[in-house]
């Protein structure tokens, strides 16, 4: 029972490294968990264990983080992706751990100098440029 104990650390530790990884992250996770659930407890469990994996993985990735990602950091969630693929070709592995952070440091660099504030709006989320329209439009009248 202590080795099955320390597995589900492995796997708990697996999953929290790679969900920092935005997208594609948590279906590296759940590739070795799910394999290892075939190996352990059959095709019956490998699809209990793939079944609970995506319940969960649906409502944190579609619930939960566009709300903290969208409303929090206001970065758009196709930036968020596009980010990953840039700062992990450009960095490796620790650029797509990094991604969201520096892009994120990115967008408030952008967004201090008028000359670029439109990039830093194309960055963020349609509620932010709804919010600049607004206050330009009422600066204006």
């Amino acid at each position: 029972m202590g080795l099955f104990r320390e597995q589900n650390g492995l796997w708990v530790l697996l999953a929290f490294l790679l969900n920092y990884i935005p997208n594609i992250g948590s279906i590296i996770a759940g590739l070795p968990t799910v394999l290892f659930a075939l190996v352990q407890l059959g095709p019956g469990g490998a699809l209990w264990t793939g079944g609970g994996y995506v319940a969960v993985n649906m409502i944190i990735g579609n619930v939960v983080e566009p709300k903290i990602m969208g409303k929090g950091m206001g970065l758009s969630t196709l930036v968020v992706f596009l980010a990953l693929v840039v700062w992990g070709f450009v960095l490796g592995t620790v650029g797509m751990f990094l991604s969201v952070p520096l892009t994120m440091t990115m967008k408030i660099i952008l967004q201090q100098n008028p000359r670029t504030r439109w990039i830093a709006i194309m960055l963020g989320t349609q509620e932010d440029a709804q919010v600049i329209l607004d206050e330009k439009s009422n600066a204006g009248t």
